[in-house]
């Protein structure tokens, strides 16, 4: 991937939302892309970005800067506050192993086959944290988010994510037809 220069926006006219997100949408996932050097997390933090990007719309000010400069400064916020919360995560998952390590049983559960139980510990700590939510506990998605300190979209791409992975190791395992 290559960075262009920035192009020039035309500021004489006033722009809907939609433009400017179809306009700057390469230019945020790239700056993302750049922060986290991850492109699902680029991906993740970029919907989050336009997301509260369209939620401030109104206050947004021309006069005081550029959609772009606006946008790029929302796309920072987004990523410094993951770069706070995966901190906050890895930490979790430290303290869930190490107790984890410490429990003889290791399982997830009475009731769920070897391959199961293989393929749930395949997953990150964040993924089984998403499904136990979601699935087991059938919490809804507000609900997940708010617990977890992440958005909506987050929790669920998270949980899409996890899915297709248990799906696709339970599929080795011929568990899934």
């Amino acid at each position: 991937m290559t960075f262009d220069r920035p192009r020039p926006v035309d500021t004489t006219a006033p722009q809907t939302f939609a433009a400017v997100a179809e306009e700057l949408l390469d230019d945020v996932y790239g700056y993302l892309l750049y922060l986290t050097r991850n492109w699902a997390v680029a991906e993740d933090l970029t919907s989050e970005t336009f997301e509260a990007a369209l939620a401030k719309w109104r206050r947004f000010d021309p006069g005081r800067g550029t959609a772009r400069a606006w946008l790029l400064a929302i796309a920072r916020t987004t990523a410094l506050d993951w770069f706070r919360s995966d901190a906050r995560r890895r930490k979790r998952e430290e303290r869930a192993e190490a107790s984890e390590r410490r429990d003889d049983t290791g399982s997830f559960g009475e009731g769920f086959s070897a391959e199961l139980e293989e393929a749930l510990q395949a997953l990150s700590a964040g993924e089984r944290e998403v499904v136990a939510l979601r699935i087991v506990l059938d919490l809804d998605g507000e609900e997940t988010a708010r617990l977890l300190g992440i958005s909506v979209t987050a929790v669920s791409t998270r949980l899409s994510r996890a899915l297709s992975k248990l799906e696709e190791r339970m599929r080795d395992h011929d568990v899934v037809a």
